[in-house]
C-alpha cells in the first residue's frame, strides 16, 4: 500500500498538479510518437494502425490506450516502475509526458 501511494505521488508530480488531462496539454503527442518509434517499437507496435504485432505477448500502444482503466497516472506508473522484461530506459519528465500523451491520443 505504501508503494502504491508513493507511486501515485510520484506520477502526479511528474504529470504536474491538477487533473492529468489538463496537464497532458503540456505534452507533445507528435514528439511522443517519434520517441515511441525509437525507444518502444522493439517490443510494442506503436503506430496508430498497427498492421501486426511485434510480439504477440506484448500489447500494442493502441490496445493499451483502449483499455478502460488506462489513465495518464497509470501509464506513468508503468513507465516509472517498468514491468519485466521492459528495459529500464531513462526518460526525462518531458519525454515521459510526450509518450503518455501519444498513447492517450490513440484512445478510441
Amino acid at each position: 500500500m505504501r508503494l502504491r501511494n508513493a507511486l501515485a505521488i510520484l506520477a502526479l508530480s511528474i504529470l504536474g498538479a491538477g487533473p492529468a488531462a489538463a496537464q497532458m496539454g503540456l505534452a507533445d503527442a507528435r514528439r511522443g510518437q517519434e520517441l515511441s518509434a525509437r525507444l518502444c517499437s522493439g517490443c510494442h507496435s506503436v503506430s496508430p494502425d498497427p498492421a501486426g504485432t511485434v510480439n504477440a505477448d506484448v500489447p500494442t500502444f493502441a490496445a493499451i490506450a483502449s483499455r478502460p482503466e488506462t489513465t495518464a497516472e497509470r501509464l506513468a506508473g508503468r513507465i516509472i516502475v517498468p514491468h519485466p522484461p521492459m528495459p529500464n530506459v531513462q526518460l526525462t519528465v518531458a519525454e515521459m509526458r510526450d509518450i503518455i500523451a501519444y498513447i492517450l491520443s490513440l484512445k478510441r
